[in-house]
């Protein structure tokens, strides 16, 4: 929705621990608390802390004030509310340290597409960047798809081909390899372009490098299913989300369909 922002908002101390699964991954939790005129105390991931510093280091050159709004800190104590984003794991030490305070806890979640047999060329190239951009690590990433019974996989393991430069990176191709060979060694079978291996799974969440298939035999069924499962972030196809915007949501889509500007003008 649409939220007055009150420029007299009493000021609390938002803490939040970013994720650092793809770049800049907590950047919206940052824009929300900024922009709502809360403070806020970020501990950042080390797999991303660069970026988002960079940037509010740029913004106090232009406003110093920015510098008693924004706080990195590896403890976050005393905070009014706590965001934290993580693990299914991480996520339990979050219900225990920030449970007693208002917060936005996440767990793991992943992406997947349904697609019916008509994408055109253009559609399953956009559908690989679903899956491939940020190695596949975001929760918007598309890790697994639906087809219906008797699906050409031929098109979209070529569409795949845009990225086979990946198998060039050392520890994507370590991470092909081991996938390519516990599928071998358990007699699985499996369609590879030499970059990404697609196997049929009915895990939603797949490791880097492959990605999982299941047929589907009552579209509307399934459809109805996926859209109340929690461990999904988005569905991309025809109905859902278009190919290629996965890792282009918009301001109000908020992570998880939690509306972080209610929580924060609600504290």
């Amino acid at each position: 929705g649409y939220y007055k922002l009150d420029d007299n908002i009493q000021e609390k101390c938002v803490g939040i621990v970013m994720a650092g699964n793809i770049p800049l991954v907590g950047f919206h939790d940052f824009l929300c608390v900024f922009i709502t005129g809360h403070k806020q105390m970020i501990k950042m991931s080390s797999k991303d802390d660069v970026l988002l510093k960079h940037l509010v280091k740029v913004m106090a050159g232009w406003n110093s004030k920015v510098n008693g709004k924004v706080i990195f800190a590896e403890m976050l104590k005393n905070c009014d509310a706590y965001i934290a984003t993580g693990s299914n794991n991480s996520s339990r030490y979050f219900e225990q340290y920030f449970g007693k305070y208002p917060n936005i806890i996440r767990s793991n979640r992943t992406s997947v597409a349904v697609l019916n047999g008509s994408e055109s060329t253009e559609e399953l190239e956009k559908l690989a960047d679903d899956m491939h951009l940020y190695f596949g690590l975001g929760c918007r990433n598309v890790t697994k798809i639906y087809v219906p019974e008797n699906y050409d996989f031929i098109p979209i393991i070529k569409a795949f081909d845009k990225y086979q430069y990946f198998s060039d990176h050392h520890k994507y191709k370590n991470n092909y390899d081991y996938q390519l060979s516990i599928l071998l060694l358990n007699g699985k079978y499996y369609m590879t372009n030499g970059s990404t291996l697609l196997t049929q799974n009915e895990s939603f969440f797949s490791p880097i490098s492959q990605v999982h298939y299941q047929f589907y035999t009552s579209p509307e069924g399934m459809q109805q299913s996926l859209q109340s499962n929690r461990e999904l972030q988005c569905i991309v196809g025809h109905s859902n989300v278009p190919f290629g915007q996965a890792q282009n949501p918009g301001l109000f889509q908020y992570a998880d369909s939690v509306d972080t500007m209610a929580f924060l003008l609600g504290m």
